[in-house]
Parts: structure tokens; sequence; C-alpha cells
């Protein structure tokens, strides 16, 4: 094959340049937001440029002293990585359950949960609100939980569901022939083929738990139990917005995020059911 012409890798080259430009600019934009020493909008790369956002953001404290960013992130990673668990682990269970075995009402059991996945939050947020006062669990991570795992499993119930009906079933009576019980088998082979599925899910649960905002809002009425989306609300308000300690804080809040995206990056790119089976 002939190499290409010297002006279109140039121009190859330039056009992946301005898109690599036009995606890096607005994270660029809140980056100089948050260095900068005013409170407004900044759209200039010059300028004075600070820590105290940063600074002001951290070093937040309660009524009592404490120091109330750090209790804040811990109650977001508490209930993240919760909803992650509980959403994962029972996801496992019933979507193996799905997948292998046909049994009366599992169509209608994999619409029902596909339906729920259709209202947004804010449409339970009364009904949650009344059933977690009634629990006493308002202003408790348990009851966010408790509230985010109702459309934790479905959605990771789907996924997981679609990724064991990939794996052959002959690695199953394989195992079986060998001795193994169902117990066994579902643990030592299948979770460990799905490892790269489990690891999306899980991922995508841990995402949409960190990230939401309005069944937070609703249900934690004490600020010692916000969540992180939460706190950045508070400052942007109705008279007035402090968009440098917002986009201080917003790049705090991305980091974890971010952490855990390049832990898991290993297994989201595996695919360890190829070559399973050798013919």
């Amino acid at each position: 094959m002939r190499s290409p012409s010297t002006a279109r890798v140039v121009l190859t080259h330039a056009a992946l340049a301005a898109l690599t430009v036009a995606t890096l600019l607005p994270i660029l934009w809140v980056v100089r937001m948050s260095l900068s020493p005013v409170q407004g909008f900044n759209l200039s790369l010059a300028g004075a440029w600070t820590l105290d956002n940063f600074r002001a953001v951290l070093s937040t404290t309660s009524a009592d002293g404490s120091w109330l960013f750090g209790r804040q992130l811990f109650n977001s990673l508490v209930v993240s990585g919760a909803t992650a668990l509980v959403g994962v682990s029972l996801a496992c269970s019933a979507g193996y359950a799905l997948s292998r075995w046909s049994f009366p009402g599992r169509d209608e059991l994999m619409g029902t949960f596909l339906l729920t996945q259709m209202f947004p939050g804010v449409v339970m947020a009364i009904p949650l609100y009344i059933l977690l006062d009634a629990l006493h669990l308002l202003d408790s991570m348990t009851g966010l939980v408790l509230v985010y795992s109702t459309t934790s499993v479905p959605f990771a119930t789907w996924n997981l569901k679609g990724y064991f009906d990939t794996i052959p079933r002959e690695l199953e009576e394989a195992a079986t022939m060998d001795g193994a019980s169902r117990f066994t088998t579902f643990t030592q082979v299948i979770l460990p083929l799905a490892r790269p599925a489990i690891a999306v899910t899980a991922l995508f649960a841990f995402m949409t738990a960190w990230n939401e905002f309005i069944l937070a809002a609703t249900l934690m009425g004490d600020e010692r139990a916000y969540t992180l989306p939460v706190v950045l609300n508070g400052y942007v308000g109705e008279f007035g917005a402090e968009w440098g300690r917002f986009a201080a804080g917003a790049l705090l809040v991305s980091l974890p995020v971010t952490a855990l995206f390049f832990a898991l990056q290993k297994q989201l790119v595996e695919g360890l059911t190829a070559g399973g089976v050798k013919g």
C-alpha cells in the first residue's frame, strides 16, 4: 500500500488537534475558573492564579468545628460504594438465574426491570420520602443506599444477564462432570469469567450514585449528611453564585471517579471468555 501524502497527513493531524482542543477546552475553562480569584465567569486564561478556591472548599467546617468537606466526601464514598456493592451482589445471582433457567414469569420480570428504568428519580421522590420518614431513615446513609439500590439492581441485572448469556454452557457442564456443585460452578467458573461485565456494571452503579443530586437533596436535610453533588449546588444560589469555588469543587468531585476508572481499566478491556471452549 502506498503511504499517504504529506498533505493528507498534515490535514489529518490538524483535524485531530482541533478535535482535541475542542474536547479539552471546557475542562481547561473549569480549571481556569477554579484558579481565578474572582467568583464569576472568566473566559480568559490571562490574569491572576490562586488556589484559594480549593482551600475554601477543602477547609469548610460545620457548626461544631469538625471538617465538613471530609465528612461529605466520606458520605459520597460510602453511599456510592455500598450502592455498587448491593447492586452487583444481588444482580449477579439474579442475572445468572434469569440467564440459565426458564421459569414462569421470567419475561414479565425482565420487562418489569426495564419498566422501572423509564421513570426518572424525581417521580419517586415523594413516595420515597414518606417511606424513609416512616422508617426513620431520613438524613441516613442507609436510607440513601436503599433508595439508590432500587434503580441500581434492575440496571445491573439487565447488564449481567446479557453477559451471562454469552458464557458457554459447556463450561458449566464440564465443571459439573468434575463433581462441582452449582454454587461452586457459579462462584469459581462463571463469576471469574464475568469480571469484565461486573467491573463495568459496578462502575456505572458507582457513578450513578456518585452524581445523583435530586434524591439526595430531597432526603438529606442535615449538611453533615450531604453528598458532594448537594454540596456543589450550595455554591450556586438564587441571588448569586460562587463559580470559582463551584469549579474547584467540581474538579475535586471528579477525582475519585477518575481514579476508579483507571483502577478498573484493565477489567474493562479484558475479554476473559475468549478461548474458553476449545474445539
